[in-house]
């Protein structure tokens, strides 16, 4: 075990955390320690920062934290182990073997990953060399080439009730791995598990590493659900992925073209663009948002030009926005979605379509004459509030001097009357979001529901004295005994601020130096967050003996009063007759 501690911190002095951060976001630099806005929750403030000196990272805003692994962990959505081997390979570094390992989430994930590949490989062999021929009809109406669908691992699921489990059960799979990976559910009238995935063309869900993670398949009658896509699973989230990207992230083009469906985007594709990606049956999340973030700076949404289509547009343009990307619309004239259009008007009429899309602010302008009479004084003036509120959010000056002037032309207004009102509103926007976000951290990082340690919100004080002991042990891990002497851990009255003293104490046992990289295995990615902030909080705070002297006296004291309420009235009253006697 301690060998490969000793190649775990090798593998993290070897990646500084600013530099593997920094590859994932834009870094600043604020006095001793660096910046940005959270990749795992949206913000404008900035609240995550990274300590260089510690080598940890820490989210004030929603309580991320740890060091690099765990940073990989969240971002990459991998166990502890797989964000090891990952480093290690962009590194260059070989991965020691590990003795005893015991099969664990990493097992599971390969597990899921191994059935996936089996699962897309029988779903393709069906589409091109199966007796039914439903699905390789569909795809060839739909114009789509023998290289697209190979590209892409299209293919087909039977209508046999158990055919894919019969064949994963065949290669030593059992019936539990199988419905974990959600390829299966069990019958509740006989107990049988039968294939999640019948008698639909299907899309096979590739990560950025090339992992099948999960499918997408289409009914081609009136059954519904119209689309299935595979449910949560330890390797899939469908909020936090989105399907083409591991084709997309390697454009040389730093725009993305968001479309609505499966279809759109593998059209996209054949027509030459290979920064098209589609949400997941979805409307785009704040996840998926910070995912583009990393590989693009504009995006382009190709929703379908339906109410819905533009509805949901309008939500994506909002979440954009929020991680700082610049975002234009498509307006497709004539067609209902980007396949329709190129099947219609050809690639050099979609490509000049990209290049002339109109920016989400006029999109978001426009729409707001939508069910109003502007002929009307009523009209003009919802109008006025309704535009107001576009203008107020766009967040460049001089890009909203662009816009004010341009609306008031359009719409007749006196430019230097609404800008005085928009110029107003922004102050109180701007105002009423620095409160609402600082509230936003203090409720995170003081009063809200502390789900990793609950049994602080009883005990604030004693688990404040824990935390500060927790942090000089983890500053001085050297004096590890004197501390135990001190404070012996079954003192802690929080049991999850025990189990960290506890694992640091074996840790300053064995280890030169305390890094929490030793703990990831110990803790889930949510507790080192919680560790990691234990740390942050008091950077900068001096902890001396004293301090640790008033902290076990805090504790000693709970345990008194703890002894205390254990005796009964009898039996204080017996003890004092005695000494009464006496």
């Amino acid at each position: 075990m301690a060998s490969y501690d000793d190649f775990t911190l090798e593998l993290k002095n070897a990646n500084p955390i600013d530099s593997v951060i920094s590859s994932y976001v834009q870094l600043k630099k604020r006095g001793r320690n660096l910046i940005c806005n959270c990749p795992f929750h949206s913000e404008k403030t900035p609240s995550f920062t990274v300590f260089t000196d510690t080598q940890s990272f820490y989210c004030f805003g929603c309580g991320a934290g740890g060091d690099i692994f765990t940073f990989v962990m969240k971002a990459e959505n991998l166990d502890f182990m797989e964000a090891v081997r990952l480093i290690a390979e962009r590194s260059g570094i070989a991965v020691p073997e590990r003795k005893n390992n015991s099969p664990d989430n990493s097992h599971r994930r390969t597990r899921i990953y191994e059935m996936n590949r089996i699962a897309a490989n029988y779903f393709y062999k069906n589409l091109i060399s199966g007796k039914d021929k439903t699905g390789l009809d569909y795809f060839i109406s739909r114009q789509l080439s023998p290289q697209t669908v190979k590209k892409f691992g299209l293919g087909y699921a039977s209508d046999s009730w158990d055919e894919l489990c019969t064949l994963l059960t065949s290669k030593g799979y059992s019936e539990y791995e199988i419905t974990d990976a959600w390829l299966a559910g069990r019958s509740q009238k006989n107990n049988r598990l039968f294939d999640m995935f019948r008698k639909r063309v299907m899309f096979p869900i590739v990560d950025m590493r090339g992992n099948v993670i999960g499918f997408g398949g289409r009914v081609l009658d009136d059954s519904k659900p119209k689309y299935l896509n595979t449910s949560k699973t330890l390797v899939f989230d469908k909020g936090s992925n989105l399907f083409a990207m591991n084709y997309a992230k390697d454009s040389d083009s730093k725009r993305l073209i968001l479309c609505e469906g499966y279809m759109d985007v593998i059209a996209v594709h054949q027509a030459g663009f290979d920064n098209a990606v589609a949400t997941l049956g979805t409307a785009i999340t704040p996840d998926q948002a910070r995912l583009v973030k990393r590989y693009a700076e504009e995006v382009i949404i190709a929703y379908d030009s339906d109410g819905a289509g533009q509805t949901a547009a309008r939500k994506a343009i909002s979440h954009f926005s929020d991680v700082g990307l610049r975002t234009r619309i498509l307006r497709m004239d004539g067609a209902k979605d980007p396949d329709e259009f190129i099947k219609k008007f050809g690639v050099q009429r979609f490509r000049m379509l990209i290049d002339k899309s109109d920016d989400a602010n006029n999109f978001l302008i426009d729409r707001c004459e939508n069910e109003l009479d502007i002929e009307t004084e009523a009209g003009k003036v919802e109008l006025l509030k309704r535009v107001s509120r576009v203008l107020a959010d766009i967040p460049s000056p001089l890009e909203r001097e662009v816009y004010i002037s341009r609306t008031a032309a359009k719409y007749d207004f006196p430019v230097d009357v609404l800008k005085v009102h928009i110029d107003d509103m922004v102050k109180k926007n701007s105002y009423s979001e620095k409160k609402g976000e600082w509230e936003k951290i203090k409720n995170q990082t003081t009063r809200h529901t502390d789900k990793i340690n609950p049994q602080a919100k009883d005990f604030r004080k004693e688990a404040k004295a824990e935390e500060t002991i927790i942090c000089k042990l983890m500053r001085n891990p050297e004096d590890a005994s004197k501390l135990r002497e001190q404070v012996p851990p079954d003192i802690f009255v929080t049991d999850f601020n025990r189990k960290v003293y506890e694992a640091i104490l074996e840790i300053a046992d064995t280890q030169k130096e305390f890094s929490l990289s030793i703990l990831n295995e110990v803790f889930s990615a949510e507790e080192m967050g919680k560790i990691s902030g234990i740390r942050a909080k008091n950077e900068g705070i001096e902890i001396n003996n004293a301090s640790i002297t008033d902290c076990a006296a805090v504790l000693k004291n709970h345990v008194s009063l703890k002894t205390a309420e254990n005796i009964s009235d009898d039996e204080l009253k017996n003890i004092f007759t005695s000494k009464n006697r006496k």
